[in-house]
């Protein structure tokens, strides 16, 4: 990407534009980016490590979008790795944010959001099972989420299993539950349907595995899709959200007396200190329950579900129409 050059360079990066607002509302500048990914990249580097990147940059005048295969213009000394895209029938080449000089040069390329992959370049098996737990719609609602969350903690001990967790960055929290690699893409996506399942039967009142968003009716989804070959947002990535707020980690017991406007690209680093909370916060790596496997293969997949509903209630229209 083009653009006028401020005559500044960091480890061999020029850097260009860096006074341009990111997008209204942003409340952050090129620079603010730039300044918040040099200032806690030896924190977030480590969730990047070899995992093939989407990144969703937004250029000045546009929309953002989503950016998986590097650009022609990628320096060569940036690391990437080639993937097969089953869904559109090509190879994919994804950039590896491996090192400083290579985030750097994402933030000058106004990337705001950093998606990593659940698996590191070259393996078929997933570090993490992930739970993304999506309160209703409104600003009061991230307390309802929280309860979710304790919910699904809960679901994971009654496995023997237990997680990090962290803001989305959004409005949301993210469970992390960091496996021994033994594990497959179809076993923890099974796996992660069972602790959503379990989860919701602990208080249905509050959290609902409806994939339908009609379906909700006012309560937290727990989105058990995050599996195989999806994303979620790293931690410590910004958002693009008025703000400019960023996905951080925190304590269980402090839950309750957050909010996720409280971490943004401003706050973050002040907050960190010399410490890695999210490292810090990773219980060690396990195997995955064999209890939850079962279960969740008993389980239909949500997206092929919601598909032959949305089906179903659309030929059911047509036919009351008729």
């Amino acid at each position: 990407m083009a653009g006028k050059s401020t005559g500044e360079e960091r480890d061999g990066v020029t850097l260009t534009n860096l006074d341009q607002e990111l997008f209204e509302g942003a409340g952050a500048t090129k620079r603010d980016l730039v300044d918040y990914l040099d200032a806690v990249g030896d924190r977030m580097l480590p969730v990047l490590h070899e995992r093939p990147l989407s990144v969703i940059r937004l250029l000045r005048g546009q929309d953002q979008f989503m950016q998986k295969n590097l650009p022609k213009y990628t320096p060569d000394w940036v690391p990437r790795t080639k993937v097969w895209a089953e869904a559109s029938h090509r190879e994919v080449t994804y950039g590896l944010c491996n090192d400083r000089r290579t985030l750097l040069w994402f933030g000058n390329q106004r990337a705001i959001e950093f998606h990593p992959a659940l698996m590191v370049a070259g393996s078929t098996k997933p570090t993490h099972l992930i739970m993304d737990l999506d309160p209703p719609e409104g600003t009061s609602h991230f307390t309802l989420a929280v309860r979710a969350a304790r919910l699904v903690r809960e679901a994971l001990a009654s496995a023997g299993m237990a997680g990090a967790v962290k803001t989305s960055g959004s409005k949301g929290v993210h469970v992390f539950v960091p496996l021994d690699g033994q594990a497959d893409p179809e076993e923890v996506a099974a796996a992660t349907r069972a602790v959503a399942a379990r989860a919701e039967r602990l208080d249905p009142e509050l959290a609902t595995t409806a994939f339908i968003r009609d379906d909700r009716h006012g309560k937290v989804f727990l989105d058990a899709t995050r599996s195989g070959g999806a994303t979620v947002v790293a931690t410590f990535s910004p958002r693009v959200r008025p703000g400019l707020p960023v996905s951080f980690p925190v304590p269980w017991d402090d839950l309750d007396d957050v909010t996720p406007a409280d971490f943004t690209v401003h706050t973050a680093p002040g907050l960190l200190g010399e410490g890695d909370p999210w490292a810090a916060a990773m219980p060690a790596p396990q195997k995955l329950d064999q209890g939850l496997i079962d279960e969740g293969r008993t389980i239909p997949v949500a997206r092929v579900q919601a598909m032959h509903e949305g089906k179903r209630r659309a030929k059911a229209r047509r036919e009351a129409e008729d």
